[in-house]
């Protein structure tokens, strides 16, 4: 086994840069397989769902192309085949986000579920029913996904329940189908808006509205971009409770501090310190931190993914903090 060593005790000073926002590097890897023309996305982080995302869109005749440290060229030119090998797509959530560029290419997409889930009472129903909406066949056999659909047309379509993952698959999916599509009770995070500046980047036609719906006007074709992606704010949070818990003061390059509103308003209660400026976002510490009690939410509520970050500070602070988790069953397992 891999053993890590950690020499703690002192307090973290310095900066870090961050790289690429996790949820939204290899769903723009599959959003450029929408265009006709290669397109080159920047500031990768260094994951293995990006590797392997780009392993799958290789292995369908396209190429993703790694041109520098943090950087991918992505062609769509040579795209030959509609079904993702069941050993590549089980491995990550990303399978079904495939089903887009597939559809728009070949008329089909056959799918492995992500993560080798078996169908049921899934969130992907939300997804399975807003392609159904946007005029695509849905069929579930043998364990993969079979959609089929060659002249998606617009449609309204309201999510039962808010999905961050479907809401970019549909979003994707109506960009090329005819006519206006309107989604109603979409996700609102950021990472979905990186999704939606890339692609109108593309010569797509997509807009946000009040009260959780986007507008997509349906092109007949997309061109190449070049688009850096997103700075990762669960990465920035992670910096974020390693400076304060251990009485640091650490400098985070590229932070947005509009993608971490919920948790900045908790370091407030807390009396951590922290400033925002163009380089970024500093945090430091200013003195004892007091306990506060916080219930995680979809965005831009307290994002589910920085509670054992919150949690490992808190063990820090003075007086009993409690943490209600209402997104995730199962994010207690750490």
């Amino acid at each position: 086994m891999s053993t890590f060593i950690v020499n703690g005790g002192n307090p973290l000073y310095g900066s870090v840069r961050v790289g690429g926002a996790k949820n939204a590097s290899y769903k723009l890897m599959l959003a450029a397989l929408l265009g006709d023309t290669p397109s080159r996305i920047l500031n990768f982080s260094h994951i293995s769902d990006v590797q392997l995302v780009a392993g799958v869109i290789n292995s369908l005749g396209a190429k993703a192309v790694q041109i520098g440290e943090r950087a991918y060229m992505i062609d769509p030119t040579h795209l030959s085949h509609d079904e993702i090998d069941p050993s590549s797509g089980e491995a990550s959530r990303a399978s079904t986000l495939f089903i887009p560029a597939l559809l728009a290419k070949f008329g089909r997409a056959v799918v492995p579920f992500p993560g080798g889930d078996k169908i049921g009472a899934r969130p992907l129903d939300r997804h399975f029913d807003g392609l159904v909406a946007l005029g695509a066949q849905v069929e579930v056999k043998d364990n993969k996904i079979i959609v089929t659909g060659s002249n998606l047309h617009g449609a309204t379509y309201r999510f039962k329940k808010s999905t961050h993952t479907g809401t970019e698959t549909l979003v994707m999916a109506a960009v090329k189908a005819t006519g206006k599509t309107v989604l109603e009770n979409c996700a609102l995070e950021t990472e979905i808006d990186d999704l939606i500046s890339f692609l109108n980047s593309m010569g797509a036609q997509i807009s946000r509205k009040p009260n959780r719906v986007i507008e997509i006007i349906g092109v007949p074709v997309l061109h190449s971009a070049i688009h850096k992606i997103m700075a990762d704010h669960n990465q920035v949070v992670s910096f974020a409770c390693a400076a304060l818990a251990t009485k640091g003061d650490v400098i985070v390059e590229n932070a947005d501090s509009r993608d971490i509103e919920a948790f900045l308003e908790k370091l407030d209660e807390i009396g951590a310190g922290y400033e925002v400026g163009h380089y970024g976002i500093r945090f430091y510490y200013t003195g004892p931190l007091k306990a506060t009690d916080v219930a995680t939410g979809v965005h831009p509520g307290f994002k589910t993914d920085w509670q054992p970050l919150w949690v490992t500070m808190m063990t820090q602070a003075n007086g009993v903090s409690i943490l209600h988790e209402t997104v995730t069953e199962s994010r207690f397992q750490y």
